[in-house]
C-alpha cells in the first residue's frame, strides 16, 4: 500500500490550496484517512480525519470553518481542502491511513499504519 500526497505549494495568506493524496494497494478496507501537518522542531499534529465508510469527519478546531477533508471513494483519494489560509499553516503536510484504528485515537499520529511523503505548504504574509 502506498499514499501519494500532493498539491501543496506557495501562497499568499487568504489563499486557497487543495491537497490530494492518492492510495493504491489494498485501499477497500480503510477505517479512517486523515492529515496531519509538521514544522520543524515541533511534532506532527494531527489536522483532519474522515471515516472512509460514513464520511463523517472531524478537525482540529484551528481549522475549522476553513480546511474541508473529503475522499472520492472511485479514485481511492483524500481530499483537504484549505481555504483562508494563514501563515501559521505553513508546515508539510502528510496523509494517513489505517484499517483499524478507534475514534478516540484519530488525532495521534502514532496510531497510523500509513504515511505518504509529504507535501510542503508555504503561506506568506
Amino acid at each position: 500500500v502506498q499514499l501519494q500526497a500532493s498539491g501543496g505549494g506557495l501562497v499568499q495568506a487568504g489563499g486557497s490550496l487543495r491537497l490530494s493524496c492518492v492510495s493504491s494497494g489494498h485501499t477497500s478496507s480503510w477505517r479512517v484517512m486523515s492529515w496531519f501537518r509538521q514544522v520543524p522542531g515541533k511534532e506532527r499534529e494531527f489536522v483532519a480525519a474522515i471515516w472512509w465508510g460514513s464520511a463523517y469527519t472531524t478537525y482540529k478546531d484551528s481549522v475549522k470553518g476553513r480546511f474541508t477533508i473529503s475522499r472520492d471513494k472511485a479514485k481511492n483519494t483524500v481530499y483537504l481542502e484549505m481555504n483562508s489560509l494563514k501563515p501559521e499553516d505553513t508546515a508539510v503536510y502528510f496523509c494517513a491511513a489505517d484499517r483499524g484504528i478507534i475514534a478516540s485515537s484519530i488525532g495521534e499520529s502514532r496510531a497510523y499504519d500509513y504515511w505518504g511523503q509529504g507535501t510542503q505548504v508555504t503561506v506568506s504574509s
